[in-house]
């Protein structure tokens, strides 16, 4: 029986996302349309799927230990990771199931792949997993385990880790890399910098739809892509390197771009592997 056999179900993809700015779904804007078409784009993934997943493991920017770290709690609280919000950003609940037992496996599968692990179970999802999650998945039904980066952000290191876990897809879990395409904070906003995220955007969108081991190789470099530095400055590509699990993890699955808009005058995008 061939994979491309109808009566072999589809395994379940990865994604790397763009989860927006702090809670901006969940508040208003002006214009009041700032994140409705990325808002879209998250509450339609669900429907994209070959079925619902038994579990979701999320990799956020906004966790970046030392080691690959996993959050291995039952019932996982809400890290409210950002400042300065409406009050009524601070109440949003999202009351997902943790697995501790994918978590478990998580830790021992990155572990057996060569990396340095830790598991705790004291720590909330933050804003890059609850706040997409809440459009993706609002019943909170699907139990979620989220993995931190590897300190150093070596994007390598992250495409390895992403090919160690890609088994889980066999089991119907769904791998989300969560950040954001473009990340330089003082750029948001000045119409300078739209060519800057246009130029990044294409080659990081080539480098995504190419033959896997290309894929691999050039996001492995993604710093000397045009206008990396602009785009994510030094030492703050946490939101670029969730890409990279999510890439490895697509294994020899194909990679295209399934969202891309312009947001405060740059040029964000969302991927899929299948």
């Amino acid at each position: 029986m061939s994979i491309d056999d109808p009566a072999v179900p589809a395994r379940m993809p990865s994604f790397f996302i763009p989860h927006g700015g702090g809670p901006c779904f969940f508040m208003d804007w002006d214009p009041a349309d700032t994140w409705k078409t990325m808002e879209a784009f998250l509450r339609g993934i669900a429907d994209s799927l070959p079925r619902q997943p038994s579990a979701i493991l999320i990799i956020s920017g906004h966790w970046t230990p030392d080691r690959f770290t996993v959050n291995a709690a039952a019932r996982p609280a809400l890290l409210f990771d950002y400042y300065g919000f409406p009050p009524h950003t601070y109440e949003l609940r999202y009351e997902a199931p943790g697995l501790p037992a994918l978590a478990e496996t998580v830790r021992q599968t990155l572990s057996e792949a060569g990396f340095e692990t830790d598991s705790i179970d004291d720590r909330g999802l933050d804003h890059g997993v609850f706040i997409p999650l809440l459009l993706m998945f609002p019943d909170a039904r699907i139990p979620v385990v989220q993995l931190s980066l590897r300190g150093d952000l070596n994007p390598k290191a992250h495409i390895d880790a992403g090919h160690a876990l890609e088994k889980l897809r066999e089991q119907d879990v769904l791998i989300v890399g969560s950040g954001m395409s473009f990340h330089n904070m003082r750029a948001y906003g000045n119409p300078r910098f739209t060519p800057v995220a246009d130029a990044f955007d294409e080659w990081l969108t080539a480098a995504v739809e190419a033959p896997p081991a290309e894929r691999e190789a050039r996001l492995a470099a993604w710093e000397h892509a045009p206008q990396a530095r602009q785009c994510h400055p030094p030492a703050a590509e946490e939101h670029l390197i969730p890409l990279m699990v999510a890439a490895g993890a697509g294994g020899q699955g194909r990679g295209r771009r399934v969202f891309s808009d312009r947001v405060l005058e740059t040029r964000v995008s969302g991927y899929r592997f299948d």
